[in-house]
């Protein structure tokens, strides 16, 4: 099926901003991370921009002895969850995308947070499923290290399927509240979903009403061995890291023909890489907002943000910054992709240890465009007219100003040029996004005549 000529736009909601100094800026508040009211803000400018979503990120606690920890900004943020379900009462039209574990959390807790957020937000809730990646979140849990990669994607092909189940309990319309004839709920519309696996034994039902979208959306970001099928197969919005024109080409193309072989449309399957951009009104003007913010970031963040996303495989303090980066390093078991983009990325260009620290604490290997709102545009579209993106998750380098430069400068040119859309088109995410809402399982298994 052919998708339509506008680009979806969602807004990673970063507290301060995505570059690593952004806290710093003069602009940016200190305590962003638990102002309610400046969150609201920003969402507030998205949703009045027409954009499909804001996006939260999230991990499972802090690094505490990791030597940046003094100066890195972000340690205090609000859950997700629960930081959207507060949004959800300030907003009215954009979607509305939370980070939750699938490696520490249980399925029912999630099945019953993301369908109450559902319901909360009537139909604009997502889930952007993630397997944990660093191993002080293990340390958390009661575990030495993370599960190996393989097995942590094991668990979460299995953990979304349970939670799915969970939401089809209960059929569409199962409460009907009869006060009349005292009947609260339709039990014939009810099924246990009595699910037995390698990793959770779940008997169900959930205890609330299946979610307004059917399911709350899907959002995924595999981009590894394990998580490119996964993502194929589980994912409604795929999340993506790409600087590279052509390697975006084949991302898309890689990731679609792999989903329709298992009969998946490719408008049901939208891929959104970040980009990182820094707007002037002329290109001198975004240079220099960007060396403002490199000069704000401290030689230790710069250290400690490329040792974890690298995967904490090297000694980044005893190396000769100014050699070049090697062709590979040692396998992680953290982000396998990310860590292959970057070092990719550095061979290619030639970077040394340097240069690499430097743009992960600009872009963590997003793209990054550094100009004027028609160069932002040009690169947008480029990459959105040649199949390297259904549209974009934009990671504005700071907040308010970033995001408001965009809103105000980029997404106007987006509109004169027909690709981005200037009011919302349906009432929940999935209607704006495009996507199908999902029939319940076992309302087919009973069509279908099967048990």
């Amino acid at each position: 099926m052919r998708r339509n000529d506008e680009m979806k736009l969602g807004l990673y909601l970063a507290p301060a901003g995505y570059h690593e100094g952004a806290w710093r800026d003069s602009s940016v508040p200190a305590n962003g991370g638990v102002e309610v009211d400046h969150l609201a803000h920003l969402a507030a400018l998205a949703e009045g921009a027409a954009f499909h979503f804001v996006f939260v990120a999230d991990h499972q606690g802090v690094l505490v002895d990791h030597p940046t920890i003094a100066r890195v900004g972000g340690n205090d943020g609000f859950e997700p969850i629960t930081l959207l379900s507060a949004l959800s009462s300030r907003t009215q039209d954009i979607g509305l995308v939370a980070t939750a574990t699938t490696t520490y959390y249980q399925p029912y807790h999630l099945a019953r947070m993301f369908a109450s957020l559902d319901h909360l937000s009537r139909g604009r809730a997502a889930w952007n499923i993630v397997t944990s990646a660093m191993n002080f979140e293990a340390q958390n849990f009661g575990e030495k290290e993370l599960p190996d990669h393989d097995t942590r994607y094991a668990r979460a092909k299995e953990f979304v399927d349970v939670v799915k189940g969970l939401w089809d309990s209960w059929q569409d319309e199962a409460f009907i509240r009869d006060k009349q004839s005292g009947i609260y709920a339709d039990t014939t519309k009810l099924h246990l979903l009595n699910h037995r696996g390698n990793h959770f034994s779940v008997r169900g039902p959930l205890n609330i009403a299946r979610p307004p979208q059917g399911y709350p959306v899907l959002v995924q970001a595999g981009a590894s061995d394990a998580g490119i099928p996964f993502a194929a197969e589980v994912g409604e919005l795929v999340f993506t890291a790409e600087p590279s024109l052509e390697n975006g080409k084949r991302y898309c193309a890689t990731l679609k023909e792999k989903a329709r072989a298992l009969g998946r449309d490719d408008d049901q399957l939208l891929v959104m890489p970040g980009i990182v951009p820094i707007i002037g009104r002329t290109k001198q003007e975004a240079s220099e907002k960007l060396q403002r913010l490199q000069s704000y970031t401290h030689i230790d963040v710069l250290i400690g943000a490329a040792d974890l996303w690298l995967g904490s495989v090297t000694d980044l303090r005893s190396m000769n910054l100014d050699s070049l980066v090697p062709e590979t390093l040692p396998q992680t078991n953290s982000i396998q992709s990310r860590q292959k983009l970057l070092v990719d990325l550095a061979v290619r260009q030639k970077f040394t240890w340097r240069q690499l620290i430097r743009l992960i604490s600009d872009s963590r290997g997003h793209l990054m465009v550094v100009g004027t709102p028609e160069e932002i545009a040009n690169a947008m579209v480029d990459r959105f007219d040649q199949h390297a993106a259904d549209g974009f998750n934009v990671l504005p380098a700071t907040v308010p100003g970033g995001l408001k430069d965009f809103v105000e400068l980029v997404v106007p040119e987006l509109r004169r040029r027909g690709k981005f859309r200037s009011r919302y088109s349906g009432q929940t995410l999935r209607e704006n996004l495009g996507l199908k809402r999902p029939l319940n399982r076992f309302t087919q298994a009973s069509v279908s005549g099967r048990p």
